[in-house]
């Protein structure tokens, strides 16, 4: 199915949004001030081996640390592969060691980056591997002869006495051997100058930062099935021009530049839909609707059938909503970029054919996402488990930060519960304190409780303890908030 991709650069952030039919289905985000780290190799410094973790912590110029696990350490990857480094992480790496590194996960919420040794560079059609030799061909090709012929080309290319591996890429299926050829020549010149570079300056410090998000539209989203690429800025308009004619010469014509005065995203309504995918709430066509949670732990979506009712019998009903979320769900994930575990709550289902459906209904809207990810099917409970891999922020993270008010539980202390804490606090404080009279300074949803159901239980306190009550509205409290002034 083709596509087109739009682009909106401003000095503070570039925006892309990826549509079919006219349809949003992808949105990525960078900020100048917060450029994603993916892909960054660096020269890193142990900071701290935790043996019990089989872990360490790296030093690589970020705030935090970032996380080095075992299990991503390439020595010690090899040994499922006819050797390799069996010794516990303490014997491979010490405090204070200098490593190089590449960031395989941005940092998310309260955690660091996460680290490999084994270093990857990506081009248009090849990824360089300079530590392996093996060359492995994209999932995404699967005609087994087309695989073959691809590595037999790739095999003749390679210089004698060559090292290193490479991945080829789906791109590659239609590239020219002179394409190829110089996305050899570009990779392996980039590993010479990055390890140059390694052994003159010290640790910690960037030694190779991937693509902006621009360029990697070019080197990475784009396909055959890419029919154009709008871009509002006359300046990234250019530079993505001469990166396309280097790099990617069938894409050059499709470039296009959006001169308009009405601006570029309003005209394809993709503000409206960014706005959407922030929404809790996700309405389907059919009157159903589902529910996105985001938790640390995991997404959950649940699925209900609202108000529709067009279904032959309740059951139907049942199957075609379930029929439709399960596109839309798939849709959902790739918008707001969610990763880790997700759980769905399909509505419950009795007939065995019906969700079996449902779940080949899913995978096959799954397939044209670009992020792997695995479903596992129905549960015993009726849940439908599944990952997607998670390298970078959520849209909602990326965009909304942590309400101040409550704090992300999404929900606040009615004021009746405040008042109740307050009359509490007063009991406990009496106890303690010989104050002439107490103050209570709370928001006015709280106050006007007092003042009206909660006097009676105010004045009674008052007589208990022998001392006055008095309040006071504090205007920028929020209702939670409260402080008890003794006098």
């Amino acid at each position: 199915m083709s596509h087109e991709i739009l682009i909106n650069v401003t000095p503070q952030e570039t925006r892309v949004a990826m549509l079919e039919q006219g349809v949003v289905q992808e949105f990525h985000i960078e900020r100048s001030s917060a450029r994603g780290l993916v892909g960054n190799i660096c020269l890193g410094r142990v900071a701290r081996v935790l043996p019990g973790m089989q872990s360490a912590f790296v030093e690589i110029g970020l705030e935090r640390a970032a996380f080095l696990h075992i299990a991503d350490i390439w020595e010690h990857r090899q040994n499922g592969h006819g050797g390799g480094d069996t010794r516990p992480i303490e014997k491979i790496l010490h405090e204070g060691q200098s490593l190089l590194v590449q960031v395989i996960k941005d940092p998310i919420g309260t955690k660091g980056a996460r680290l490999s040794t084994q270093i990857s560079l990506a081009g248009r059609l090849l990824v360089y591997l300079p530590q392996d030799s093996h060359i492995g061909i994209s999932q995404r090709i699967e005609d087994e002869a087309e695989r073959e012929s691809l590595r037999g080309k790739l095999q003749l290319l390679l210089p004698d006495g060559h090292s290193g591996g490479f991945i080829i890429r789906t791109m590659a299926e239609t590239a020219t051997e002179r394409e190829m050829q110089s996305d050899i020549e570009y990779l392996t010149k980039l590993w010479g100058d990055l390890n140059a570079r390694a052994r003159d300056v010290p640790a910690p410090a960037l030694l190779y930062q991937d693509l902006n998000l621009a360029q990697r539209v070019l080197r990475d989203m784009s396909t055959e099935e890419t029919s154009r690429i709008i871009v509002d800025s006359r300046e990234t308009f250019v530079k993505m021009l001469e990166f396309a004619r280097e790099y990617t010469p069938a894409l050059s014509e499709r470039i296009a530049h959006h001169a308009g005065e009405r601006p570029l995203f309003d005209l394809h309504r993709v503000e409206d839909e960014i706005e959407k995918s922030l929404a809790r709430r996700v309405d389907l066509k059919s009157g159903g609707y589902l529910i996105v949670d985001q938790t640390e732990a995991m997404t959950t979506i649940d699925v209900n059938t609202g108000g529709f009712v067009g279904g032959r019998s309740f059951d139907d009903t049942i199957f075609k909503t379930n029929l439709e979320a399960a596109q839309v769900i798939a849709r959902q994930l790739k918008l707001r970029n969610l990763g880790g575990i997700i759980i769905i709550d399909f509505i419950d289902m009795e007939n065995a054919d019906h969700r079996n459906a449902v779940l080949t209904e899913l995978n096959r809207a799954l397939e044209r996402d670009r992020t792997r990810l695995t479903v596992n099917g129905f549960t015993q409970l009726g849940l439908v488990e599944m990952t997607r891999k998670r390298t970078r922020e959520s849209l909602a993270h990326v965009l909304c930060e942590t309400c101040p008010t409550c704090h992300g539980r999404g929900e606040l202390k009615t004021a009746q519960t405040i008042c109740y804490e307050i009359l509490r606090e007063i009991m406990r404080e009496a106890k303690q304190f010989n104050a002439r009279e107490f103050r209570i300074l709370a928001a006015q949803p709280v106050i006007d409780l007092f003042l009206d159901e909660e006097s009676q239980s105010l004045a009674q306190l008052g007589d208990f303890i022998g001392k006055p009550i008095s309040l006071q509205v504090e205007s920028i409290y929020t209702q939670e908030q409260y402080d008890i002034v003794l006098i």
